[in-house]
């Protein structure tokens, strides 16, 4: 039930956005998980790619809108991914925030911003029997999720145009110092819109 209105209320926020300008969809495969210091619980890490769970490869799939508001330069985006976590569970987060083109070429840009963010993951509590709790996840051993909600979740993303309407993209989830996160994909651009006389 819970999970219904975090999606519910995604889809509501894309479907009230009209494309316009340089408007955009992303769909990217998430992706990579990058724990600087290593990671207490790397024993409960199936897919981490070194001992101390320092890069972690997760599966699935990110998607975003982003509707500009201000000549190309400031925007609102919604996004919202599902993938399994580091210990191999179901996890999500769900997005919305502001954006702003911190570099503009002809073929690259690089966008940066900052919004709420809200991280829910399958409890690892009934999983792993030696899970050691960060402190980072709100819940405990009787309840079924994990949760984070972050006041100051945002990201940077890298563009590199392939064509007209169509940008190969990375996305960067700076959760530093103990997390960064890494999907790669698409974006599309919807065409300008020109108002009729």
């Amino acid at each position: 039930m819970f999970m219904n209105k975090i999606i519910l209320f995604v889809l509501l926020i894309i479907v009230s956005t009209t494309g316009f300008s340089q408007d955009n969809f992303t769909a990217k495969f998430f992706g990579f998980s990058f724990h600087p210091d290593g990671d207490e619980n790397a024993d409960n890490m199936p897919t981490k790619i070194d001992r101390n769970g320092v890069v972690v490869i997760n599966l699935g799939m990110y998607f975003g809108y982003e509707h500009f508001v201000s000549k190309d330069k400031l925007s609102l985006k919604t996004a919202a991914a599902f993938y399994s976590d580091c210990g191999g569970l179901f996890s999500g987060l769900v997005h919305v925030g502001f954006r702003g083109v911190i570099l503009q070429r002809k073929k690259f840009s690089i966008n940066g911003g900052l919004g709420p963010t809200f991280i829910y993951r399958r409890s690892w509590y009934s999983k792993f029997d030696d899970y050691i709790n960060s402190g980072f996840y709100n819940g405990n051993e009787t309840d079924f999720w994990q949760y984070k909600f972050l006041w100051y979740g945002g990201e940077l993303e890298f563009n590199y145009k392939l064509k007209k309407s169509l940008d190969f993209s990375v996305t960067i989830i700076p959760g530093y110092p103990k997390l960064l996160g890494l999907s790669f994909g698409v974006r599309y651009r919807f065409k300008k819109v020109t108002k009729m006389n």
